[in-house]
């Protein structure tokens, strides 16, 4: 049989276990109670946990089987495997049934076996941080086997094209042309993400306040769907938009002042990019805005305040941090926008602070790497995982900062309010 098959039949038998086990469990528990015995859980429970005792240790053992098969390349029968599993569940089977007995507290281990899969949820989460690390960090060593990481952090020039000479055996010839200089891949990603946030904190924040401070009930039910929507869109969308339509207004406009621009400039990118994640600003600010109390409105405007004062001296600082905590997730959604930038901006690694000129962004340097033609042993390819790991280090890097700077106004916050 085949494994899609050899799967469906074991998800079948394993559901035809777990429906016996919930009515034996719960068939046992009422014959206990009718006959007058005092239980610690109601028949459902002992018949949820009978279910539990059946499925889980079987979905257990398959997972331990796929787990062993993908990370340690083991080989272990399927058919063996799921029959196995279902053994388990067999034997959890019984196990559970001879559990349904009057001073075993059914319900309490129902909750066990439930914050043990919340806690387990929560670690997925952590082990798949820690997975893209290490298959990052890995690959990443391979390249700074071949380049200098401090080259590689400090140069200014990107010249990948002749790496696939390396691969080729002729080392010598492409150690003289090919360069792996990050400095105008990241000032790129920097220019573009600065340009984004001046204009997606601003408008994000003041529709935030409008909204929450200023708008009618029907205006504010209107309006902020309406907003949301930019968050739907396709970035792909918002390329188009910023190659077609921004970027020409910009080369008009900067003629008109007597300035060159060029078509693929990364003021249109970063014009766009910041319109596209003003939704996310301005939905975040506005919950945390509405979060603040009342009384601290209330009490201000008592003592002379106005509307404005008070939204500049109280709501707004009550807020702080939340709103900080917005600006640095829109700013992690910059970093790794990648569409907008091919379509708008190229793909041509440029060191400049004019952003008229094109540019490009480490993003689009890593998709640049890993969907061209060149081989993955390739210094090129593995660039892309150095990039990553650089990129990486950034976020986090803000992040802790965020984190920081959102703690220290919290004290200070509370400090001035006692």
């Amino acid at each position: 049989m085949q494994t899609n098959q050899l799967l469906l039949l074991f998800s079948g038998v394993l559901l035809l276990l777990g429906l016996i086990a919930f009515f034996l469990g719960r068939a046992k528990a009422a014959r206990t109670r009718a006959a007058g015995t005092a239980m610690y859980a109601q028949p459902d429970q002992y018949a949820w946990f009978t279910v539990l005792a059946t499925a889980g240790p079987a979905v257990a053992v398959g997972a331990l089987g796929a787990f062993v098969m993908l990370l340690l390349g083991a080989e272990i029968p399927t058919l063996y495997l799921l029959a196995g599993s279902l053994v388990v569940a067999a034997v959890g089977l019984v196990v559970g049934v001879n559990q349904v007995r009057p001073d075993f507290h059914a319900r309490q281990a129902i909750e066990r076996v439930i914050r043990f899969i919340l806690a387990g949820a929560a670690l997925i989460s952590i082990f798949t941080t820690f997975g893209i690390l290490f298959s990052i960090v890995s690959e990443a060593v391979r390249f700074f086997q071949m380049h200098s990481f401090w080259g590689f952090i400090t140069g200014t020039t990107w010249n990948p094209g002749a790496s696939f000479l390396e691969a080729a055996g002729r080392a010598g010839d492409a150690a003289s042309t090919a360069q792996f200089g990050s400095v105008p891949l990241f000032a790129g990603t920097f220019m573009i993400t600065l340009i984004a946030m001046l204009v997606a904190i601003p408008v994000g924040l003041m529709s935030a306040i409008y909204m929450s401070e200023f708008a009618p009930a029907n205006v504010r039910t209107l309006a902020k769907p309406v907003l949301e929507v930019l968050a739907g869109i396709p970035t792909v969308v918002y390329g188009f938009f910023a190659a077609i339509t921004v970027a020409p207004v910009i080369v008009t406009v900067a003629g008109a002042v007597g300035l060159e621009a060029s078509f693929n400039n990364a003021l249109a990118p970063g014009i766009v990019m910041g319109i596209m994640i003003i939704p996310f600003i301005s939905s975040l600010s506005d919950d945390v805005i509405n979060a603040v109390p009342d009384s601290m409105r209330q009490g201000a405007l008592a003592l002379g305040m106005t509307k404005g004062e008070t939204i500049k001296h109280v709501v707004v600082p009550a807020a702080l941090p939340g709103i900080i905590s917005a600006s640095l997730l829109a700013v992690s959604r910059a970093l790794g926008e990648t569409m907008i930038v091919v379509m708008a901006a190229g793909m041509r690694p440029n060191l400049t602070a004019n952003p008229l000129e094109d540019m490009t962004t480490v993003t689009v340097r890593i998709v640049a790497a890993l969907t061209g033609d060149q081989e993955f042993e390739s210094a090129e390819t593995l660039s892309a995982f150095a990039l990553g790991l650089v990129l990486f280090a950034v976020t986090l890097t803000l992040n802790l900062v965020s984190v920081i700077m959102i703690r220290r106004f919290r004290e200070k916050y509370r400090t001035n309010n006692l």
